[in-house]
């Protein structure tokens, strides 16, 4: 029997990112950026004008944070550990929307950090990449884990089966972020490691405890 997997975002879930690219942005790019607000486009602003970043400034600004400034990540608390123990009792990996070229810098960051994992690269909504990796690993139960809304949808709608959990382990911007719980696109809300890993492990449990009840 094949084991449950467990498919998880990377920034704001396991590694703190928004935080560290404002700073960046700060530091070195001359850009004042609010975390919170529901557009990155229109919270980044030109310290010198005052005026807007835009779309077209702002992919490019983050395609060069992840190039060049990735060290800078640092690990949500408790994800390390909680993924650790999860690997204990499922296959791990990790699904994030980067470019492709990107790939083998995020896998040796994680594993800098003690995440050994499969890393998937996407663009885009996440759905269609979430029923590739399942029907792949063909696995006995699949959890998805993100932290953005728009991707628990495309879950619901292209693989309902997986269970979904709405994770967003950036405190300064969790409250900023819609809740896919309440729209009823994610299983659950939970936005701290140390509350979120004893509900996967129930979910992971599941199974058993539904054979045992049999």
């Amino acid at each position: 029997m094949s084991r449950p997997l467990i498919i998880s975002d990377c920034d704001e879930v396991l590694l703190h990112m928004v935080a560290h690219f404002r700073d960046w942005l700060g530091e070195s790019e001359g850009v004042d950026f609010t975390i919170g607000s529901n557009s990155f486009a229109e919270a980044m602003r030109w310290r010198e004008s005052g005026e807007v970043v835009g779309e077209r400034d702002m992919w490019r600004l983050l395609g060069r944070f992840f190039d060049t400034e990735m060290d800078r990540q640092r690990p949500i608390e408790g994800a390390v550990a909680g993924v650790t123990a999860l690997a204990e009792h499922a296959d791990v990996v990790i699904l994030t929307n980067l470019n492709d070229e990107r790939q083998e810098r995020r896998a040796r960051q994680l594993a800098d950090h003690g995440i050994a994992a499969r890393v998937f690269t996407n663009q885009g909504p996440k759905g269609p990449a979430l029923k590739a990796i399942v029907e792949e690993y063909a696995p006995s139960r699949a959890i998805f884990i993100d932290d953005l809304p728009q991707h628990h949808h495309s879950a619901a709608e292209t693989v309902p089966e997986v269970v979904r959990l709405h994770l967003c382990g950036e405190p300064q911007l969790a409250p900023h972020i819609d809740c896919a719980h309440r729209a009823g696109h994610a299983h659950a809300r939970i936005d701290t490691w140390c509350e979120a890993l004893p509900w996967l492990m129930d979910q992971l449990n599941l199974e058993t405890q539904d054979r045992e009840h049999a």
